[in-house]
């Protein structure tokens, strides 16, 4: 069969299909999706996984009428071919504004240009390491405007660094437009922030997705950080959490997440508490805690344990980035992947430990404490990951 196999699935749940499948290495990362006008997305699949699509387990897993399998009519557009066709229509917009200013077009200007970006709707925010020659500046205002043509965008901003400013606030430059405040939609939610007061991370799509398939009903959850609501708001909107408390202390982060909650239509079931979730005067509520920070969220530990439900207990969902090498003592025999894997389990096990060290400490009894899960949400490098750990804690 020639074109690309295919699912076809409705676009409002185009993230929480494509988040399902990448967790499983079934979606074809050379290809782009394609969306149709009938409100359907064509998400593409390895045909060595074929044999593994289960249409009617995919149906009922994800509460949707509209998920079949296709052939793709024509090739699909590989993701390779269309930064190029991008960077290709970039370059010949601003040789063209070059010749007309009377300015000669180098090479080196070739490699200035930006390799990749961030499009948050009709912005577009540009990395560090872009647009750096003299020349570019002694063009003006037209470079951005000719920028933005090229990339199918109104506005433009770029990004200098992170500042340290204790909220990882970044430093960002409103290059064209004077409106900063961008939207994203993943899986039915609205997040709408100021880009140049918050960063958006879009890399914790499938723990947002997964965060969305618990059932909290019925629940009190605490968000130890908040943000603009990455998780606050799958609790409150799919898992169907009776109350979330939120706490954040970034005073820009607030102001998006309570927009948010109001968007969204939660803002009755959310409780935001700014300022640092150290001083925080909770106790003995949550049935779940949420410990989103990396790189580590370790000053958070003996704020979670003092959060839980006493009688009952509850599950911590403990984030952190951990640091793997094949030169840990790992048997030669064992693969990488393998080897990093062991690291997670080992650090899990010693988080498992504190965590009832803390528990015993704070309340004068034992607690059996489990390893439910560890969730790999992503990696920054060979051997440096982001994971998850859930931990069932629950009084003797």
């Amino acid at each position: 069969m020639d074109g690309v196999p295919c699912l076809r699935v409705s676009r409002c749940q185009t993230q929480q299909f494509r988040g399902y499948l990448q967790s499983r290495g079934m979606i074809d990362q050379r290809f782009n999706l394609v969306k149709h006008p009938d409100g359907t997305v064509l998400l593409p699949i390895l045909s060595s996984c074929l044999s593994q699509l289960d249409l009617q387990s995919l149906r009922n897993t994800l509460a949707s009428d509209v998920c079949d399998f296709t052939w793709s009519q024509s090739p699909l557009q590989s993701k390779k071919e269309k930064r190029r066709t991008s960077g290709n229509k970039m370059e010949r917009t601003l040789q063209d504004l070059l010749e007309s200013l009377g300015e000669r077009w180098m090479v080196e200007l070739r490699r200035d240009l930006p390799r990749s970006f961030q499009r948050h709707g009709d912005l577009i925010l540009l990395g560090d390491n872009c647009f750096t020659l003299p020349l570019w500046k002694k063009i003006g205002d037209q470079l951005w405007g000719a920028v933005a043509e090229a990339l199918g965008a109104k506005r433009l901003a770029k990004m200098s660094r992170i500042s340290k400013d204790g909220f990882r606030s970044p430093v960002v430059t409103m290059l064209l437009g004077d409106n900063s405040w961008v939207k994203h939609v993943d899986n039915g939610i609205s997040y709408e922030f100021d880009v140049t007061k918050c960063m958006f991370s879009a890399g914790n799509i499938t723990e947002k997705l997964r965060v969305a398939g618990f059932d909290c009903r019925g629940e009190t959850v605490v968000d130890l950080y908040a943000g603009i609501g990455y998780f606050t708001l799958p609790y409150l909107v799919h898992a169907k959490a009776s109350h979330v408390h939120s706490c954040e202390w970034n005073p820009d982060a607030v102001a998006a997440l309570q927009k948010n909650l109001e968007v969204n239509g939660v803002s009755d079931h959310c409780t935001i508490h700014q300022g640092d979730n150290r001083q925080v005067q909770l106790c003995n509520i949550a049935d779940r805690v949420n410990l989103g920070l990396i790189p580590s969220s370790e000053d958070g530990w003996p704020v979670a344990c003092r959060l839980l439900k006493r009688t009952t207990g509850g599950v911590l969902h403990i984030h952190q980035n951990i640091t793997s090498s094949l030169q840990n003592g790992a048997p030669q025999n064992v693969s990488g992947k393998n080897a990093d894997r062991e690291v997670w389990k080992a650090w899990a096990d010693d988080t498992a430990n504190r965590i009832a060290s803390l528990l015993m400490d704070l309340t004068g009894a034992p607690w059996l404490i489990n390893i439910q899960h560890i969730e790999h949400v992503k990696s920054y490098a060979p051997h440096v990951h982001h994971v998850v750990l859930d931990l069932d804690c629950r009084p003797v």
